[in-house]
């Protein structure tokens, strides 16, 4: 049987009787009514800035139900999936990961490969026998395609190439989603966060973690200090 979602709105206004707690007040009368499955949180992911999207997010799962789940539509960067799922979101949807395949950019936890560039074309490194990912069991991986071979089929517009990337990405995604939920259930998840944005801020493109990234972990009670651990359902 499908489940219908209500999707809250109200913009970036988390005010005290602002436009998402008037949203949250038909949902609580609603719920009264016939039992809602699960929420929706819409209206992100259009251009606001990452200090106002994590507050927003943070305040839709401090208000939504706990016993059902909280869908945040539209946001796929794998960064933002490990911070909201920190924050309490527990379903997502998003063209990202299929999208990015097809400029020929694969994801790993390390951020994007972006095998159009020269750096991999066959010959020019080592980079360019590697395949995108040892551990990955995406058909790309497994097979061992390397990263020169899928730069030769992108540079001559082959299509086989757009696919193996595009089955790599959402396996990348749905791997991470796994591992995050047996994080959860094994009470290890901030450790999983901490490893997971050390490999990520270990590259000089993405630099040091966001202030963002910071604040909104701190509102999660996932401390990026080991020593320091708050107590939490999910340490």
């Amino acid at each position: 049987r499908q489940n219908l979602f209500p999707i809250m709105q109200g913009h970036l206004d988390t005010s005290k009787g602002g436009l998402r707690e008037l949203c949250l007040a038909g949902f609580k009368y609603r719920d009264q009514q016939k039992r809602i499955p699960g929420f929706a949180i819409g209206g992100l992911a259009g251009g606001e800035s990452k200090e106002e999207f994590w507050k927003v997010v943070d305040h839709a799962c401090r208000h939504l139900p706990d016993d059902r789940p909280r869908y945040l539509m539209g946001v796929g960067y794998p960064l933002d999936l490990v911070v909201c799922t920190a924050l309490g979101v527990d379903q997502y949807d998003c063209v990202y990961p299929t999208r990015t395949a097809r400029f020929g950019v694969a994801l790993v936890d390390e951020g994007q490969i972006k095998l159009k560039q020269h750096e991999f074309a066959p010959g020019i490194s080592d980079q360019s026998e590697l395949p995108i990912d040892d551990a990955c069991p995406c058909e790309a991986c497994v097979r061992r395609i390397s990263r020169g071979r899928l730069h030769g089929l992108l540079k001559a517009n082959n299509s086989i190439a757009v696919q193996l990337l595009t089955q790599h990405n959402v396996t990348y995604m749905m791997g991470l989603v796994n591992r995050m939920r047996a994080a959860i259930l094994e009470k290890r998840f901030a450790s999983f966060v901490r490893e997971f944005l050390g490999k990520y801020f270990r590259s000089e493109t993405h630099g040091s973690i966001p202030k963002w990234v910071q604040d909104a972990l701190e509102a999660a009670g996932v401390s990026l200090d080991k020593k320091n651990q708050k107590a939490s359902l999910i340490s």
